[in-house]
């Protein structure tokens, strides 16, 4: 069977003589012209920028006067390797491709040029020789496009890679939970999140696992585990209950509470334990719903989870104020409110339990009517050790980070 011909191989055999005394000065030319060309490549002022692109027009060049009148393939592994590895720069500079791209229709423009203008010197050029070097010129860039595509989509899989280990990397150290804050810390800025305050555990069905890796890119991390998935989620618009709820509908969701980083494993525990009774709930369903329930059953992360929720808003308090605050707010919750009751439980007047009311009410607002709140109330004031107890129940969440 024939080889096909090759576009350089019906040039006139004269045109490599023509254009070879003039590369010099044709390449620094060519050079210039097409980073002067090239909005992108203009505004770099770096000297190894510029070399590579000398480094890259001369091999171009002189590749295609040797092929002149061959049928040898446009690119051997050592000139396609030179613009495998432009391509793969454009890449890790984060520039896109058409900027390269751009650069390679100039320089076609310029070697069509160079070489009619070569072979003119030497002789008159006919059309027919003019229609063969365009069309030999336009599939040999075709090919160094090509190449210089391959690498830039090399980088970028290679680039994606690293991208995801980094991921895995740091939801490992999420999930144990043990992790060094300046370990963990870091881990969350090289995948680009410069803070990393609370997370908010998802469980979701193992087929979902690739749909919410697409759904939540950079703001969410996805584990496959053995019958499930989790996904980690960083504190923002988009790990508020509102854009969940929406987000996850009919999903088979279970949110976790939302928590510390080294909290995350306790919340990832109070999801599955919800998971449990929720069954075939296509929820989403959310723990915070289902705490109350989870500390009759005795789980201690989820008294924790209520206990710093509902102590929060007296966190900033001295601490004697906010014990007689708490002891007063525990007693008027078991009486219903009743000052006088209040009052001979803790040997105070009624005008300090007045007082206290007044000042708790001004610290939990409409809480201390809600039903919800005051049931979580009672149940964290009636776990929380009296004064001076030796035995305490602590935090099931773990030392805060």
């Amino acid at each position: 069977m024939t080889a096909p011909v090759t576009p350089w191989q019906r040039l006139p055999a004269d045109l490599a003589a023509a254009m070879r005394p003039h590369l010099p000065a044709t390449v620094g030319a060519v050079a210039a012209a097409v980073t002067e060309a090239t909005p992108a490549f203009a505004a770099i002022s770096d000297a190894k920028f510029a070399r590579d692109v000398r480094t890259a027009v001369q091999v171009a060049f002189e590749r295609f006067v040797d092929l002149v009148g061959t049928a040898e393939p446009a690119l051997p592994p050592r000139v396609r390797d030179v613009f495998v590895a432009l391509g793969a720069g454009e890449a890790r500079e984060d520039r896109g491709p058409e900027a390269l791209l751009a650069a390679q229709r100039t320089a076609a423009r310029l070697m069509l040029r160079t070489a009619s203008e070569s072979l003119a010197r030497l002789r008159p050029v006919d059309t027919a020789e003019l229609i063969d070097l365009s069309d030999a010129i336009t599939a040999y860039v075709d090919e160094l496009a090509a190449a210089s595509t391959d690498g830039y989509a090399l980088q970028l899989r290679e680039q994606a890679g690293e991208g995801d280990r980094r991921r895995r990397q740091l939801a490992e150290l999420l999930l144990r939970g043990d992790g060094l804050p300046a370990a963990v810390g870091a881990a969350a800025a090289r995948i680009g999140w410069p803070r990393l305050d609370e997370v908010t555990p998802v469980l979701l069905p193992l087929e979902q696992a690739r749909d919410a890796r697409f759904r939540y890119g950079a703001d969410g991390l996805v584990v496959e585990r053995a019958r499930d998935a989790v996904l980690l989620l960083r504190a923002g618009p988009r790990s508020a209950r509102p854009q969940l709820a929406e987000a996850l509908a009919g999903r088979g969701a279970v949110v976790g509470p939302a928590l510390g980083w080294a909290q995350l494993p306790a919340a990832v525990r109070l999801a599955e334990l919800t998971a449990g009774p929720a069954g075939a709930d296509p929820g989403p369903v959310f723990v915070d719903d289902h705490l109350v329930a989870l500390t009759l059953r005795g789980e201690a992360g989820a008294l924790a989870v209520l206990t710093a929720r509902r102590l929060a808003p007296l966190a900033h308090l001295r601490p004697a104020q906010r014990e007689s605050l708490l002891v007063t707010l525990h007693s008027w919750l078991r009486h219903w409110g009743s000052r006088a009751e209040v009052a001979s439980e803790l040997y105070v007047h009624p005008q300090t339990v007045s007082y206290r009311i007044r000042r708790l009410r001004e610290l939990y607002g409409d809480d201390l009517t809600d039903p919800t709140a005051r049931t979580e109330l009672l149940l964290v004031l009636a776990a929380r050790p009296t004064p001076g107890s030796a035995s305490g129940h602590g935090s099931a969440l773990g030392p805060a980070r």
